[in-house]
């Protein structure tokens, strides 16, 4: 199958300035802060749990943001369509338990696999037919297995750091509760500013990770091809990216009007995840929430400046990524959790509603998801697996009838 045509032509600069308003740039703004905050604080804490050292963390966040940005330009002005691409969160955490017992070179021997896989089923146009065959309530109890630690995290915030995560927390529910309040500052900006402030009242900063004013310097790593990075990682990480991030993009899409091109749109990921692979960052993905965000007001033939904005910012933020790592790390491990708790918890709780809100296959999503939150490897390979084959093998035996329904309606 071919990749799908532009409809329009490349627009000219003249253009693009005409159709850039105010409410497009802050669209894309706002899409770009929801990533460098609790999107980012996803990174940080898998890569300090994972021991990841600071230049390897700051290369990280460069690729995150400096390859998916050049990614989403120029997906966004070939197609003339808002196309923000970003990095897998589920496909992030996944890496979590994988450094505990991997390699980080073994990790990123996994990446290029996979930036290799995306790119194939892309070109092939197989990634339709693939994301009906996969039953979804299945995966995503995998995903909310793996989510689950980060809600998990933020208790123990409370627990372990009041004064921190406290006013995060209410700074975050009042302005979710209020909704006049909640337009004019998105409740993760209020708790990250209110965070910021206890942070600094409480005089809780290391000064010694603060550093001054630096530019990006990606660490290049050469890859270790090991069975195990490969059989844990690339196929749960392509799911991530094909099914999981790509099919809610590709729906927020939809939903404000745009055809979205699903087969290029895969290729593109597959090249942007080669391209972050080389800087040691995980696999590129078309972006949901920030993608929902820059479609949410105006009109849908001028929504794509919004991407233009999103993306230009990504890599001016991709271009400082040791400045801004520097800064995050310096905050005490409670904000990260907070931060990343809050923004995981919106994609947790849709996590649970896809896997027991249809109805189908929710035995096999239990034991998808109960797999993996006990957390426990076999032959080196992690649980995110191993929930996956469990909740399918389960289902196959027990569900035939989920089964039937899925085919019939394909």
């Amino acid at each position: 199958m071919s990749l799908e045509h532009p409809a329009l032509p490349l627009p000219r600069w003249r253009h693009i300035w005409a159709d850039l308003g105010p409410g497009y740039a802050t669209n894309g703004l706002i899409a770009f802060i929801f990533s460098a905050t609790g999107p980012l604080a996803i990174i940080l804490s898998v890569g300090v749990r994972g021991g990841l050292s600071q230049a390897e963390l700051a290369s990280w966040v460069f690729g995150a943001f400096f390859m998916n940005g050049l990614v989403t330009l120029t997906m966004t002005l070939r197609y003339r369509t808002p196309l923000g691409f970003a990095w897998t969160i589920p496909g992030t955490v996944l890496v979590g338990p994988a450094l505990q017992h991997l390699s980080f070179a073994e990790v990123l021997g996994a990446f290029y696999a996979t930036s290799a896989l995306v790119l194939v089923l892309g070109l092939s146009g197989w990634v339709k037919r693939i994301m009906a065959l996969l039953p979804m309530p299945i995966v995503m109890g995998m995903v909310a297995g793996v989510f689950l630690r980060f809600g998990l995290d933020l208790v123990r915030a409370l627990h372990s750091n009041l004064t921190i995560a406290a006013p995060m927390v209410v700074a975050f529910v009042l302005l979710s509760a209020l909704p006049a309040l909640g337009k004019r500052l998105p409740p993760l900006i209020g708790a990250l500013l209110v965070g910021a402030v206890a942070v600094a009242l409480g005089g809780q900063v290391n000064p010694d990770l603060l550093g001054s004013l630096t530019f990006a310097q990606p660490v290049v790593q050469a890859p270790v091809w090991s069975v195990a990075a490969l059989v844990e990682l690339v196929v749960p990480l392509a799911i991530t990216v094909l099914v999981v991030q790509n099919g809610q993009g590709v729906a927020v899409l939809k939903a404000a009007g745009h055809e979205p091109p699903v087969n290029a749109i895969a290729v593109a990921c597959g090249i942007g995840s080669f391209l972050s692979a080389a800087v040691g960052s995980v696999s590129t993905c078309l972006t949901g929430p920030s993608n929902a965000l820059m479609t949410s007001s105006g009109t849908r033939e001028r929504q794509y400046t919004a991407a233009l904005t999103f993306g230009a910012l990504a890599l001016t933020f991709g271009l400082m990524a040791p400045t801004f790592t520097g800064l995050m790390l310096a905050t005490p491990k409670e904000f990260i959790m907070v931060l990343g708790g809050l923004a995981m918890l919106r994609v947790l709780q849709g996590a649970f509603v896809a896997s027991f809100g249809s109805g189908r296959f929710t035995l096999g999503a239990l034991i998808s998801l109960l797999v993996t939150v006990a957390d426990l490897g076999v032959w080196n390979i992690g649980a995110a697996f191993w929930g996956l084959v469990a909740g399918f093998a389960v289902s196959w035996l027990m569900e035939k009838a989920d089964f039937v329904a899925l085919a019939n309606k394909d």
